[in-house]
């Protein structure tokens, strides 16, 4: 992965609290996995931001070289990698995404 590219991920992971790797948008997820976990952040209530992956071939093999995680959607919450639709649903389910919203200072314990 070329130190641009690492770069640009740190970044858009440092700039945002809540940041979404994944296939389209979270207007436009384009695949199912990405849909799932644009659809549990939304019903969180928290802000996040998306990075399309499809739009760049760098960016989208460069998130997996960055994380060491082979797949897409990542997720990324103040900086720390969360994981992909699997780890996330199982957070969301068990309560422990809200949980860790919380402890991060993203989502306000009166909208749990």
């Amino acid at each position: 992965m070329s130190e641009a590219i690492f770069q640009r991920i740190q970044n858009e992971i440092d700039t945002h609290p809540v940041m979404l790797f994944m296939k389209g948008d979270k207007l436009f997820p384009q695949c199912g996995f990405s849909a799932r976990v644009v659809q549990i952040l939304e019903h969180v209530g928290v802000p996040f931001h998306t990075e399309n992956v499809l739009a760049s071939a760098e960016i989208r093999q460069g998130i997996k070289d960055f994380s060491q995680w082979p797949t897409v959607p990542q997720l990324y919450v103040k900086g720390e990698f969360v994981g992909g639709c699997d780890i996330v649903t199982d957070m969301y389910q068990s309560g422990e995404l809200e949980t860790l919203l919380s402890e991060k200072g993203i989502l306000a314990a009166s909208a749990q």
